[in-house]
């Protein structure tokens, strides 16, 4: 897994990711489950030009759906990363 654009999906925009970001300069990204924090970090620093100081990640299961059967199916599994920037360092989405 080497091209960046597969690696990293969206930016999580909540309440929680902005307090992160206010407080300790941490950016929350939706990320490909089979991406290892290394990839993680090489793809923020080539997308954004900035420097990583650290990566920390999250996995998450799919939640049960049911849909007026017994039986259920599950939502999609999915990665979140925690990327907190080098002092100095920021980003800007908008």
């Amino acid at each position: 897994m080497k091209d960046i654009f597969q690696i990293i999906d969206t930016v999580q925009l909540s309440e929680k990711a902005t307090l992160l970001t206010e407080t300790n300069n941490e950016y929350v990204f939706k990320v490909d489950p089979r991406a290892n924090k290394l990839e993680i970090k090489e793809a923020v620093e080539k997308l954004f030009g900035k420097k990583v100081a650290a990566v920390r990640t999250a996995n998450y299961q799919g939640k049960k759906k049911r849909e007026r059967r017994a039986d259920f199916g599950r939502t999609k599994r999915w990665k979140k990363a925690f990327v907190r920037l080098e002092d100095g360092e920021t980003l800007e989405f908008v």
